[in-house]
């Protein structure tokens, strides 16, 4: 099966033209299929059955799998054998009526946007350290971009005459905007501060060492200056991403347009800041109406 397996990566990569993670999420779970299957005695792909992939799925749910993480590994599963059923190599797909359990999406937790200009205003100093911090955690805001993506920017993505970044993702590349105050803040950044952490990077944002800031180091940062600003809430990057699209979808963006911008393959992810959008109305419909609390 890991000949089949490796196919497929190949199919993802040079056909599909699918990014670099994606194709590292479905090589996990089709190893991890292999694996079950081969200690069942399963060792190629015409021993699989519709049965046997059922006995998978309750496996996994013996062994505590979320149904978000069994729902992707159902859909690896589907993909990979609706790509071996058109290549021929096998007579008829097992996967056709496997189901993945149902996933209720969660409403995203997000800052308000009082809480994001109070997290934006900590990092106010003129040091090297204060410059870089504020204009990550700006373009951060301004363009939603993933924390990975944020690190691994480098200056030539950055076009400050146009205000726009350009985000790689493996093959695919994508343009965001960004606006005056973030472009402000990246200015003073390169101007008075990125030389002297580490002029000849071709990073845009350089930890203290002069080397590649880490997730991990990104994640520190955003930490400590939301303690400065005293905000309770379990403050992540990824919530600065999901405040930015919330943001955008309450003040009547076109979905679409937020989709672009979060690089989602899947209008129906983007759509859970609609279903945000429409919780926090009834909220505020439920308080302000006279009638809405009578019975």
């Amino acid at each position: 099966m890991g000949e089949e397996i490796g196919y497929f990566e190949t199919y993802l990569k040079d056909v599909k033209r699918s990014s670099i993670n994606t194709i590292a999420a479905y090589r996990r779970d089709l190893v991890k299929f292999e694996k079950y299957m081969e200690e069942q005695g399963r060792t190629s792909v015409d021993m699989v059955t519709a049965t046997s992939l059922t006995s998978y799925v309750l496996y996994l749910e013996k062994q505590g799998m979320s149904t978000a993480t069994i729902s992707r590994s159902v859909a690896s599963i589907r993909a990979f054998f609706v790509f071996l059923l058109r290549k021929g190599r096998i007579r008829q797909d097992p996967s056709e009526q496997l189901k993945p359990p149902h996933v209720e999406k969660k409403i995203p937790q997000i800052l308000s946007v009082a809480e994001v200009e109070l997290l934006l205003e900590q990092p106010s100093g003129n040091s090297p350290k204060e410059l870089r911090d504020k204009a990550m955690l700006e373009l951060l805001y301004a363009t939603g971009i993933r924390v990975s993506e944020l690190i691994s920017l480098k200056v030539q993505d950055v076009n400050l005459h146009m205000n726009y970044i350009c985000c790689h993702d493996g093959e695919k590349e994508r343009v965001i905007p960004f606006e005056r105050v973030a472009k402000e803040a990246i200015l003073r950044y390169l101007q008075l501060g990125r030389d002297s952490l580490n002029k000849e990077s071709e990073y845009l944002f350089v930890n203290y060492q002069g080397g590649v800031m880490t997730r991990q180091g990104f994640w520190k940062i955003i930490k400590h200056y939301a303690n400065m600003a005293g905000i309770e809430k379990d403050i992540t990057p990824h919530m600065i991403r999901h405040s930015f699209a919330s943001h955008l979808v309450e003040n009547g963006a076109d979905l679409k347009a937020v989709q672009e911008m979060l690089g989602h393959s899947d209008i129906s992810t983007t759509q859970i800041y609609v279903k945000r959008n429409a919780v926090r109305l009834k909220e505020i419909y439920d308080q302000a109406h006279p009638r809405a609390k009578k019975a």
